[in-house]
């Protein structure tokens, strides 16, 4: 069993990694593939999740899933693979979240591949204010909500119902803000995403 330092299992609760973009707005080159560091992104977001507190970490592959098994370093990874990667961040949401189904977790903390500015920091955050399977909480910056999020188990079944597109679970916690825990996390990360050629500045 792996606890925290208040003692709680951090074991039941899996990182779950959304990377499966094709990086349209960046010439078609898969966000989990991008240099950071001299090694693919992916590599870097595990490596976040696990610092953070995230023992067990899926991660959800779309575009080249083939060409990221083969570059990226991802020992001890639950690799997802989700065929309809194209029809945006609700289904590979889905997929992660049915990747769960059997494994004991009793929550998923999401993240994004494409936000290198958010460290182990605001993952243990989030990850400390999950105390139980009905728990949903969410980064916030400025106040405003942000990755990473946690979703407890009771709230799966509501989100894998209602993620699509690229809204993943943007209507699932409006229904649901009043039962929304948000953290602060502007003091110690940035939420940028990488989007497009001029973000590629952030990355080193």
């Amino acid at each position: 069993m792996t606890t925290s330092d208040t003692g709680r299992d951090t074991a039941a609760v899996t990182g779950l990694l959304l990377a499966a973009g094709g990086g349209r707005r960046l010439g078609g080159r898969p966000k989990a593939l991008l240099t950071h560091c001299g090694r693919p992104l992916v590599e870097h977001a595990v490596a976040t999740l696990r610092a953070g507190g995230c023992a067990r970490v899926h991660i959800v592959l779309g575009a080249r899933a083939d060409e990221v098994r083969a570059r990226a370093l991802l020992p001890d990874c639950v690799l997802v693979d989700n065929p309809d990667w194209e029809q945006g961040m609700g289904t590979s949401l889905r997929a992660g979240l049915d990747s769960l189904a059997g494994t004991g977790a009793r929550a998923a903390l999401v993240s994004l591949v494409d936000q290198p500015g958010i460290g182990p920091e605001a993952i243990a955050r989030v990850l400390a204010a999950g105390t139980s399977p009905g728990s949903l909480v969410s980064a916030a910056y400025d106040g405003v909500r942000g990755h990473p999020v946690l979703f407890g188990a009771a709230h799966w079944p509501g989100i894998a119902a209602t993620a699509t597109g690229d809204r993943g679970a943007r209507a699932y916690l409006k229904e649901h803000a009043d039962r929304l825990t948000l953290v602060e996390c502007g003091d110690v990360a940035e939420a940028y995403d990488i989007d497009t050629e001029a973000d590629l500045a952030h990355l080193e």
